[in-house]
């Protein structure tokens, strides 16, 4: 009796722990070239799996394209210098990184470059 239970402890243990490997993801984006947007902040989600930006950015032909610029985990962000307070709503950012592969105006953010010209990366390159 002791053996089965200790078996299926073991057995429920290895399954959540699948499930939770499984909930990590890649970004679909496309790693062909580098995009770079400039805008305004409008909302900020600051909270894991991705702290989340979304930027009023005027278009080419004078429109404004509302963009998402999505940062790793907070802990890695905090590693290169980051806090909740880095970027602000109202702020003007630029930021740059990958691309959707749909399409989308979704970006995987690799570095940003804030009104003041400060320069700050997300991955530590």
């Amino acid at each position: 009796m002791k053996t089965l239970l200790v078996s299926a402890v073991v057995i429920l243990g290895l399954m959540s722990t699948g499930v939770v490997l499984s909930a990590h993801h890649s970004w679909p984006v496309s790693y062909e070239k580098l995009v770079t947007v400039k805008g305004t902040v409008k909302e900020i989600s600051w909270m894991n799996p991705h702290p989340m930006f979304t930027v009023d950015v005027k278009a080419a032909d004078g429109r404004t394209e509302t963009w998402t610029i999505g940062g790793p985990a907070i802990n890695r962000m905090e590693a290169n210098g980051w806090t909740a307070t880095t970027v602000k709503v109202g702020d003007v950012m630029t930021g740059t990184g990958y691309q959707f592969m749909d399409g989308q105006k979704i970006i995987r953010l690799e570095r940003v470059v804030l009104a003041d010209g400060r320069e700050l990366r997300v991955y530590g390159r």
